[in-house]
């Protein structure tokens, strides 16, 4: 890829790049532009696509994402649950400072597959594909995958403490499955 693709193009084989960049609850909101401007940020979506969500697709069939590619102007209108420097959602995009929002670099995306249990689809993930990581939150919730060059195979679950803060626990990597 040498040129930033058309939004329109196909980001993998079951999405476009729009479909990941425009399914989060808040770009929906606020309709704040949300593209991005790096041309690696498209080439970390397509790899996200092509190693992660494919195969999902795959082997479970239609998934519902409900989070995909954050701009720095999306993040400013995102105030909870977040955690931009660490999440991937930013893919290769600069802040105002012109350093990576996200110095993991990378891709990610959270998804749900409807009527299927997600600790599942998580397992699945895990054993399947080359993820760098995944984020669980519950056999309900959707869960959090990115993509990097050099995956990490991360498994963090998300356990929450009695004052409803969310709380990451590495549980696995890679290297211990």
């Amino acid at each position: 890829m040498k040129n930033i693709p058309n939004i329109h193009a196909k980001c993998g084989n079951n999405f476009t790049y729009k479909q990941l960049i425009e399914c989060g609850e808040t770009q929906h909101t606020t309709q704040v532009s949300n593209l991005p401007k790096q041309l690696d940020s498209y080439i970390a979506l397509y790899e996200l696509a092509k190693n992660i969500l494919d195969p999902v697709i795959e082997n479970f069939g239609t998934i519902r994402l409900t989070y995909g590619f954050c701009s720095h102007e999306l993040s400013k209108h995102i105030s909870s649950n977040v955690a931009p420097k660490l999440d991937q959602h930013a893919a290769h995009e600069l802040n105002s400072r012109n350093n990576f929002i996200c110095p993991r670099l990378g891709a990610a995306t959270d998804f749900i597959i409807e009527n299927k249990n997600m600790y599942e689809v998580a397992e699945w993930v895990m054993n399947n594909t080359s993820f760098d990581r995944l984020y669980f939150y519950g056999d309900n919730l959707p869960i959090h995958v990115s993509y990097s060059l050099i995956p990490k195979g991360e498994y963090v679950k998300m356990k929450q403490s009695h004052s409803g803060r969310r709380i990451p626990r590495v549980v696995k990597t890679k290297k211990s499955l």
